[in-house]
């Protein structure tokens, strides 16, 4: 194979990375991070009302300046040899453009409202709408949530659209469609200047969109009009057509090429979602479940399109040919919140620190950097038994099984003797019982869980919860050597889309880097978790009731 790198590029919740990869054999010869300086500062987000919006130059200046020190970093000699960019994106996070394609943000007169801007996927300002996409799905004719495990959730696409719609009059009149980020930034890089022409991928359409074969394409115009009459005709606006990550969007622009120093011979691909490229840099294989951890978790299943047939799992983000691996069924569940759970454990923690101390930056961010270790550390000592602390993991709501963003988590089980580590040890607990309902209901519903592979920052950082997930579950979990999963996937589709591999399968054969450590289930404690869990699924029934209003 003659010399060739192309451009993973990764754009997480807090922060954008990119790394420039040898398709020869997947070696990382370069990479680069950049922090949204604009989400950082906690700008157009309100955590109280669950909005959480990240303005559209974020994304901009954080593509530039990643490839940019990337290539730097790497030297001419490789960038000479850069064939293909593809990207991931968190999903679904959509935004509303006018009809050139440009997010409505980047017009002076909207370039500070938050409705203008990208709807993070843990926004969930849009539960109302979300209940009432369910409801009228629920009595309209076709059957249009099964490919989504029949419940839409507020973290997704028609959801949030309506709501923006609802409360935001001019940002509606200045809407031409709206758009994926996934979807929008190979559309930047190519040039795009009319949002009609945008290319889609199946990732997006299909988990988020309630795009599908078996429709046609999308639900009729009457479906979305009966959810409501601001919806009719938006249909038309969007598309018929989708593609697979492997494919092309098109060539880097004239613009885009001079920007990064590069050619504009440079494939730019399809986009996808973060979770699914994730899971193709993790190696994954036929029902091996591969958790991407994060704040949150997405768990990515593929199996062969003729051995699934016509079985649907209940209760997940969607099923959908061709995502994950093109040519194969994509299954997508996940949890809410992971990482933010232990995350907001430690700002609990550390909330007299902020305010006692204010102007002690290195006390805090010392605390900050030790907090999570020493807690882990501490829980990892104590023996788990039937009747310590527990809980359940809903923090931010609960994706899967069956979506319900307006459900809250639960502490219980508390004495005098409940302290910081025996706290965490149950809210670590509790989103590993999260994850066992996400096996037992693909394994309820008919889709054996072969294996675990375990990718992202809380695979790589936590053997304390990594060693309670394997004896949870009962199986050893394999824990992946990258550690930029996702945007390693997006360089094997990158090489795909660019021709240098037939398929992905083959990037992921050549350029996969392995696992470095496989965490073993402890029967014993199996046994033990196996009594707790029962506990944690009678206090999520109990939780979920005192919900209903």
């Amino acid at each position: 194979m003659s010399e060739s790198f192309v451009i993973g590029v990764d754009f997480g919740t807090d922060s954008v990375r990119s790394i420039i990869v040898d398709t020869r054999n997947g070696q990382e010869v370069a990479a680069a991070v950049f922090h949204y300086p604009r989400w950082k500062d906690g700008l157009y987000c309100n955590a109280a009302r669950s909005q959480f919006r990240q303005h559209p130059l974020d994304y901009i200046e954080g593509l530039e300046t990643t490839i940019r020190q990337c290539l730097q970093q790497a030297g001419s000699a490789v960038a000479r040899h850069i064939k293909a960019i593809s990207v991931d994106t968190t999903g679904s996070t959509p935004v509303a453009v006018d009809e050139t394609g440009m997010p409505l943000a980047m017009q002076p007169a909207f370039k500070d409202n938050p409705n203008a801007m990208f709807v993070l996927w843990k926004d969930h300002t849009s539960i109302r709408e979300a209940a009432e996409i369910n409801a009228v799905a629920a009595a309209f004719p076709g059957n249009y949530l099964r490919f989504v495990g029949g419940v839409y959730s507020s973290e997704w696409f028609w959801a949030k659209w309506l709501h923006i719609w609802r409360v935001d009059e001019d940002v509606r009149n200045a809407t031409y469609t709206w758009v994926e980020h996934c979807d929008w930034i190979p559309f930047l890089l190519t040039g795009g200047t009319r949002a009609s022409q945008l290319k889609r991928g199946i990732c997006s359409a299909g988990h988020k969109a309630l795009y599908a074969e078996a429709f046609g394409g999308l639900p009729p115009d009457s479906f979305f009009a009966a959810i409501d009459p601001l919806l009719q005709n938006v249909s038309r606006r969007l598309f018929t057509t989708t593609y697979t990550s492997g494919e092309a969007a098109g060539h880097l622009s004239a613009a885009w090429a001079e920007r990064l120093g590069l050619s504009t011979s440079v494939v730019i691909g399809i986009g996808g979602f973060d979770a699914h490229m994730g899971a193709v840099g993790g190696q994954i294989a036929p029902y091996h479940l591969s958790k991407v951890m994060g704040t949150s978790t997405c768990d990515m299943l593929v199996a062969p399109l003729d051995e699934v047939k016509d079985t649907l799992v209940k209760g997940i983000c969607g099923q959908v040919p061709g995502s994950v691996i093109p040519g194969m069924m994509g299954m997508e569940a996940g949890q809410s919140a992971f990482g933010d759970a232990y995350a907001w454990f430690s700002n609990l923690l550390s909330w007299p620190l902020r305010h006692l101390f204010p102007h002690d930056s290195a006390l805090l961010q010392e605390a900050n950097s030790r907090m999570i270790m020493e807690l882990s550390q501490q829980a990892a000592a104590i023996t788990p038994d039937e009747h310590s602390e527990w809980g359940i993991d809903w923090l931010n709501g609960r994706r899967t099984p069956d979506a319900d963003q307006s459900l809250k988590g639960t502490l219980t089980g508390l004495n005098l003797a409940s302290d910081a580590p025996r706290v965490f040890r149950a809210v670590a607990e509790a989103t590993c019982f999260g994850a066992k309902a996400i096996v037992d209901r693909f394994e309820r519903e008919g889709v054996p869980v072969k294996g675990l592979i375990g990718i992202g920052g809380v695979a790589k950082k936590s053997p304390f919860i990594m060693q309670m997930m394997a004896d949870v579950m009962g199986m050893p979990i394999r824990i992946h050597r990258s550690e930029q999963t996702c945007a390693l996937g997006a360089a094997m589709f990158a090489a795909t889309a660019a021709g240098i591999f037939p398929k992905v399968e083959a990037a992921m054969e050549t350029m996969g880097q392995g696992f470095e450590t496989t965490y073993s289930p402890d029967i014993q404690r199996t046994g033990i978790y196996e009594n707790r869990y029962r506990k944690y699924k009678a206090l999520g029934a109990f939780t979920a009731n005192m919900n209903i209003d």
